[in-house]
């Protein structure tokens, strides 16, 4: 339990700096196994109109720090235009382009986790709020697919 801990708290900080309030998490648990988890977690995000940009492996590092497991990823997808705009209007943004998911197994079930990405800019940049608002419908709408899929 410890060591699950300790990868939720690495697992935030992938996500934002300075920011420490459940709320700000967006996470789901699934029954499924993690390569199932994985292609449903791809089709959800499609189904949602965007692009998978790319999947990142995070086991090879925590396995070196005494970790088990070999089913960890990050997957990054965002719609294209989205986000060369925030890029390119909202350079303080960046780190957190594109948006990002992590899935990882846990027994025999699978966890994601994610930043809530509403909460980047919320009372700092109103003029998001509706643009970050449906980015939140949308993430909530992929989380909810993946409970649901069990």
């Amino acid at each position: 339990m410890k060591k699950i801990l300790s990868l939720l708290i690495f697992v935030s900080s992938l996500f934002f700096s300075g920011q420490s309030q459940a709320d700000n998490l967006l996470m789901a648990r699934t029954r499924l196994s993690f390569p199932e988890a994985m292609l449903k977690l791809q089709d959800s995000i499609h189904e949602q109109g965007y692009t998978v940009s790319r999947i990142q492996r995070v086991d090879i590092g925590l396995t070196k720090s005494g970790y088990r497991t070999d089913k960890y990823r990050v997957v990054f997808f965002g719609e294209a235009k989205l986000v060369k705009r925030l890029s390119n209007d909202y350079p303080q943004l960046i780190p957190y382009l594109p948006f990002k998911i992590a899935i990882f197994a846990e027994g025999e079930e699978t966890l994601l986790i994610a930043s809530n990405p509403h909460e980047l800019t919320r009372n700092v940049y109103p003029e998001l709020e509706s643009t970050m608002q449906k980015v939140e419908k949308d993430m909530l709408a992929i989380f909810k697919s993946m409970r649901d899929d069990e």
